[in-house]
């Protein structure tokens, strides 16, 4: 046999002219009209993001590879479209540290630390962003105009407000640096044309997120309202760029449907129910988790198919259970033993944990309440609070709840006002919890927060006293105004957190309508 004609090499034997560089630069060029409109949008603080986050990324995998003694691989150019992905989805007004740290633990901790290219089981841009969104909250959702501190359009949309979608459109809107839908349609389109990403994934995650926004997001099949949301969150960009990744999207065209719905189901059902307008990151996330099922029973038909062959492919006999990897095995019993002993913590500290929170009851009672010296219940409130059975309480207040009012007596038994515990659950971040003080005629002595957890910098600041303060005797049903309050029951929102301001002012309101319908009337 001659052997110099071999050519001896591992799978895949089927191979194609594009190789990886290739094809990472055809992506570096389709973003590049959507980094121009955002430079030339957001002026030097977006390009100095981006620079920065290019580098970063670069940087990290070539001084990985150098301490591991592993051939450089940074000129695939994946890391440079790392660095841009995670780059063009942050605001213009992040900090300077905060790419650099993104990118750092993009290419280190998802990529580099799981193989390299082709080994990572999420979309690195995304996890960057992902865990930049849950340490530095506040510095990702900074979103400002000229130095002015406003809400995002997804904000506003879920506020129910009017936005300017073609601004949105165009990416010259209060967003991240590429917000451009026309540049990332251009771009995305292109890469489609040239069937380097596929259409069963970017056209099913569209789709199933604008049927479910559709059936169940309040406004029907309103157009107008569908390319709001369409338009904005980084839906587009999700995904033609990031759902679209080889390594972390299915094999199968059955498969890459199935996934790309999934992302879309997930992404409008977290816009419509969740309690953070930016979220679509996370459906992706979870999208790319669910790969390896997906490709593990949705298989791409094999070459030279032939059904009566594949008959007696199957030749493992054992039981199911013996069939599971082992690593499986081992990550569910290390979760069971984790949940064990968590729920042993809890058992031991309950009681601590209770007594931590009656505390903290009382003493927010005291803050608004102060003359009192006990806190008596109200048996009208009671039965009213226990028929509403922890739901909505009115109609005209959002998600308020009415948790627990009590009368607050003197040492001498004298009725000294009333407290009620009230929770929102429209906060930007989650519930609002707030205890309300009324005089004995209804008049607001003053609100404590029991449990908040806003964005720090903005949200946070409905727990400063010059928010608080415009509460302090109000007697009437509020309602949230942008800019400065004229009217007596009117409160100025704070400037970039308009949600928290309206969730807080409905539970104040909510608060109060309840003591004239409620308290008052069992008098």
């Amino acid at each position: 046999m001659n052997t110099d004609v071999m050519n001896l090499s591992s799978a895949p034997h089927l191979r194609d002219r594009w190789t990886t560089p290739f094809i990472m630069r055809v992506v570096f060029l389709s973003l590049l009209p959507a980094t121009v409109v955002g430079i030339v949008v957001h002026g030097w603080q977006a390009a100095a993001i981006i620079v920065l986050s290019i580098v970063s990324a670069v940087l990290s995998e070539a001084i990985f590879d150098k301490i591991c003694r592993k051939p450089l691989t940074i000129w695939d150019g994946s890391a440079v479209i790392t660095g841009l992905l995670l780059a063009l989805s942050l605001s213009p007004s992040t900090p300077l540290y905060i790419p650099v740290i993104g990118s750092v633990f993009a290419i280190v901790v998802v990529k580099c630390f799981f193989g390299g290219l082709g080994k990572n089981f999420i979309n690195p841009a995304l996890a960057g962003r992902c865990f930049l969104l849950i340490s530095f909250g506040r510095a990702m959702t900074t979103f400002a105009v000229d130095g002015i501190s406003s809400a995002t359009p997804v904000a506003e949309l879920a506020e129910g407000n009017l936005v300017d979608l073609t601004s949105m459109f165009l990416g010259t809107s209060n967003a991240v640096i590429g917000s451009s839908i026309l540049a990332l349609l251009a771009g995305g389109l292109l890469l489609w044309s040239l069937d380097i990403i596929h259409g069963q994934i970017c056209f099913s995650v569209l789709g199933a997120f604008t049927v479910y926004l559709g059936l169940f997001g309040g406004k029907g099949f309103d157009p107008l309202f569908l390319a709001a949301h369409l338009c904005g969150g980084g839906v587009v960009m999700g995904a033609f760029f990031m759902a679209t990744d080889y390594v972390t999207s299915p094999v199968s065209r059955l498969g890459q449907f199935i996934y790309g719905s999934v992302i879309g189901i997930l992404g409008a059902m977290f816009r419509v129910h969740g309690s953070s307008a930016d979220s679509f990151s996370y459906s992706i996330i979870i999208g790319n988790l669910l790969t390896p099922l997906i490709d593990t029973y949705i298989v791409q038909k094999p070459f030279a198919y032939r059904r009566n062959a594949l008959r007696g492919l199957n030749t493992d006999k054992r039981p199911f259970w013996q069939r599971i990897p082992k690593p499986v095995i081992a990550l569910l019993l290390i979760t069971t033993l984790a949940g064990l002993a968590l729920s042993g913590v809890f058992t031991v500290t309950k009681d601590t944990i209770e007594e931590q929170e009656e505390a903290a009851r009382l003493a927010s009672y005291k803050q608004v309440c102060p003359d009192a010296e006990t806190f008596e219940d109200i048996p009208a409130a009671q039965e009213a609070i226990a028929q509403l059975a922890g739901g909505t309480y009115g109609t005209s207040f959002g998600r308020a709840t009415v948790n627990q009012a009590s009368a607050g007596k003197t040492a001498s038994g004298e009725l000294a006002g009333y407290v009620l515990s009230v929770t929102s659950a429209d906060g930007f971040d989650g519930n609002i919890t707030l205890t309300l003080g009324l005089t004995p005629e209804g008049a607001v002595t003053g609100i404590s927060f029991t449990q908040i957890s806003e964005t720090p910098g903005m949200g946070m600041q409905a727990n400063e006293d010059g928010f608080r303060s415009q509460f302090t005797g109000k007697s009437t049903v509020l309602k949230m105004v942008k800019g400065d309050a004229s009217a007596d029951n009117e409160i100025s929102a704070i400037s970039g957190a308009s949600i928290t301001s309206r969730a807080v002012t409905n539970a104040v309101s909510a608060g109060i309508d309840f003591w004239q319908n409620i308290i008052r009337e069992a008098k």
